[in-house]
């Protein structure tokens, strides 16, 4: 009967392979309108006037502005500073100012040009330099939306104390999702005068929050289903606040359903993308390695608009510090206001950000010192025992040097980097080749008291025929959820996978486990589904069933225990553990309950005429805590390399002087594709942990982390350049070699 730990066909690999799974766009809606929105051209002023062309047909259009919102006009988050529509002031360009409906897509896009809006510009702040200076005042008395400080020992007498103090910046850029599906929502209000929303989302109950404040309704007035979603990344985890905000006003005003189906254009252009920061290290050593101080800023630009940006600073600056011990740290982190298109959710969640700062520093810090960048890291990695920055103490599940031993062994890095080196000392060879080496580490999980706050709920339906159904909120966008949940279950019930069934996300069946988001969903929602298997299995005994079970007895048992009730719900809501603690407000105590690691290796060779990067291997060992399905935790691992590739070497995002993407399409902005793709070799390494289910923790994250930095201190290796800035483009590589034989 045995589950967890086996690679089980997905649940809804038979659908996606045959083509039955419908997306948004492929549900008929009778009577329906096509949605779209007129936006800014400018980024920051005041709209003056909204013309419409008299000589334009507008009987059948329909148009909404924000004076059709029946309620509050904001898109709830964190803050209520975002608009669903503008109203007056525009903060950045591309922001909504209407949207407007016909039944023709095409027609609805004409009939955008027929609009103009008379604006009164004012200058805008465009980079986080400028919002520094603090001369133009876009949020609060310095542009700053929110601030964290973390601080252990103290790190003046940390830096007397140290042989060697090295101080470095990095900068990362925005980064898009590039999902396979663009964003789209349906709405439309049933007889009874129920609000639905149907579409490509990560996180159903945001959606169903986000609603109520808009319409003015109760929650039993607002239903929210997740269609089959095509990737997410997180960017579909805030932002479909907004686009179901646009479409239900349009449905509501027309009295008849609304799809609104994002382009790529505008979808790149329009939504939140990762944000960009610059992250300053110092950093005090010993001469023989140990770290003693680290001094580190993080400043990252949020956009226009609060949207998650603070919690995505928090888990930047928790991870700001990398994934070693250090007696003395204080990180300050700020993000900051500008108008250009807010920022936020995207795979890793900030840790990307401040990790890749965090890797190279420590090849900045072994180069500066003429040590061995492996025994640096070797030095100072967190072990069972050691304290972070905040103070948390590491009981459990700390596999950062078991996956740092197995790269080292499966890519012979030390032989490899000496092979290197004599192919380099060849002025005859075409190319330079390098080895790089990262270390990492991720917190599982909301931060802090996060999931404290969300009192996430998840259940088991156990219908009188012997039906067993998952009730949760958790979506699935590709990463496996409703396999790997339907795993934990068949094995806390010992009944066969196939006998698991997993209830469609939608706000009116499902309790709320929370958002797909912070690797949780595995560790937390499936914990709380193992607890809530083992109430159910304890019913059926009590039914009379018995083990091994057949499906007829399973439907005896059930009919017992169900008695005159169609079916009975076992839901189990979470609970703190109780050597958990965390402090709000000074930033001390447990960050998580427990982190994941990740260790890789990059071989890369760099073309002398073109100065084009190609990654030849990539070697990792990431520790999951326990592979619930180790297919999938590997696709989850390739995947996220992908995509951090990406990051490091090809993903260049050109903004014009309003702030607005300019390379907004899948021909310009380049991603990886297949033939882009390195060699892989992925070892999965298990450190249990004892709160998880079956020993799981995250994956989901973690593997966007390390490739950046891998990468940088490759090229580092091949050619001596220190490359701090992402990406590392042909041509930027080109002009740093330039300055270097100039210098």
């Amino acid at each position: 009967m045995s589950s967890v730990g086996e690679s089980s066909r997905r649940k809804e690999g038979p659908e996606k392979l045959t083509g039955v799974a419908k997306y948004v766009d492929d549900y008929h809606l009778p009577n329906c309108l096509q949605g779209v929105t007129l936006r800014s051209s400018i980024a920051r002023g005041v709209i003056k006037e909204i013309r419409f062309d008299p000589s334009y047909d507008w009987d059948s259009v329909v148009v909404a502005t924000a004076k059709d919102i029946p309620g509050e006009n904001y898109v709830y988050l964190i803050e209520v500073d975002q608009p669903l529509l503008v109203d007056r002031e525009v903060h950045h360009a591309e922001e909504p100012i209407l949207v407007l409906g016909h039944k023709d897509r095409a027609k609805a896009y004409e009939a955008l040009s027929h609009i103009e809006v008379e604006y009164e510009p004012w200058d805008p702040v465009l980079t986080m330099e400028e919002a520094l200076v603090g001369k133009r005042i876009l949020y609060g008395d310095d542009n700053v939306f929110k601030r964290f400080e973390i601080s252990k020992g103290d790190v003046e007498q940390g830096f007397k104390d140290a042989d060697v103090i090295v101080s470095k910046e990095y900068r990362v850029p925005h980064q898009e999702q590039a999902y396979l599906e663009n964003n789209g929502m349906a709405a439309w209000e049933e007889d009874d005068g129920t609000l639905v929303l149907m579409g490509s989302i990560q996180c159903p109950f945001y959606v169903h929050k986000a609603m109520l404040p808009l319409f003015a309704r109760e929650p039993e007035k607002v239903r929210v289903i997740q269609a089959t979603t095509g990737g997410g990344f997180g960017g579909k985890e805030e932002y479909p606040n907004m686009i179901a905000g646009h479409a239900a006003l349009l449905a509501l005003k027309a009295k008849r359903p609304v799809k609104m189906i994002y382009d790529r254009h505008e979808d790149m252009r329009a939504t939140t993308k990762r944000h960009p920061a610059r992250v300053r290290h110092r950093t005090g050593v010993t001469k023989d390695g140990a770290l003693v101080a680290q001094d580190i800023d993080v400043l990252m630009d949020g956009g226009a608009y609060v949207t998650l940006s603070p919690v995505v600073l928090s888990r930047g600056i928790l991870h700001a510090s990398g994934p070693y011990e250090c007696p003395n740290v204080r990180i300050v982190g700020r993000v900051i206001a500008t108008n250009t298109p807010p920022n936020g959710a995207f795979r890793g969640f900030g840790a990307p950000q401040t990790l890749f700062a965090a890797e190279l520093q420590m090849e900045a810090i072994a180069s500066r010192l003429k040590m061995d960048p492996v025994s640096l890291r070797q030095t100072n990695l967190f072990r069972i025992g050691s304290i972070t920055a905040t103070g948390q103490t590491l009981r459990e599940s700390v596999g950062a040097e078991n996956v740092l031993d197995r790269v080292l062994s499966r890519s012979k890095f030390r032989q490899k980097k000496s092979q290197h080196a004599r192919w380099n000392g060849s002025k005859t060879k075409p190319t330079w080749r390098g080895i790089g080496l990262a270390t990492v580490f991720h917190g599982d999980g909301f931060t802090g008291s996060g999931e404290v706050f969300l009192r996430s709920r998840a259940g088991i339906e156990l219908v009188h025929d012997g039906t067993l159904r998952i009730d949760a909120a958790s979506t699935e966008i590709g990463q496996g959820t409703t396999s790997i949940l339907a795993q934990i279950v068949a094995d806390a019930l010992d009944v066969p996978y196939d006998w698991i069934d997993v209830e469609t996300p939608d706000t009116s069946k499902v309790p709320n486990s929370g958002p797909t988001v912070a690797s949780r969903t595995c560790m937390v929602v499936g914990g709380l589904l193992h607890k809530a298997a083992k109430k159910l299995k304890k019913a059926l005994v009590q039914a009379g069933a018995n083990w091994p079970l057949t499906r007829e007895a399973l439907a005896t048992s059930a009919a017992r225990a169900c008695g005159k009730k169609r079916s009975i719900d076992f839901v189990e809501q979470y609970r703190k553990p109780g050597d958990v603690t965390w402090d709000e407000e000074t930033y001390r105590g447990d960050a998580y309950g427990v982190y994941s690691y990740a260790a890789m290796v990059v071989d890369l060779e760099i073309d002398k005429t073109t100065y084009e990067v190609t990654v030849r291997d990539v070697i990792t060992a990431q520790d999951v805590g326990k592979a619930i399905n180790p297919l999938l935790v590997e696709g989850q691992i390739i995947g996220g390399t992908a995509q951090a590739l990406g990051y490091a070497l090809l993903e260049n995002t050109v903004v014009d002087d309003r702030g607005v993407m300019q390379n907004a399409q899948l021909t310009n902005y380049i991603i990886p594709t297949a033939l882009d793709m390195p060699t892989m070799d992925v070892t999965i390494v298990e450190e249990p942990y004892s709160k998880g289910p079956f020993g799981a923790k995250g994956v989901g994250e973690l593997p966007m982390d390390i490739p950046a930095p891998a990468v940088a201190a490759a090229i580092y290796d091949a050619t001596g350049l220190f490359m701090a800035e992402l990406p590392i483009l042909p041509e930027r590589l080109c002009q740093a070699l330039h300055d270097s034989a100039q210098s």
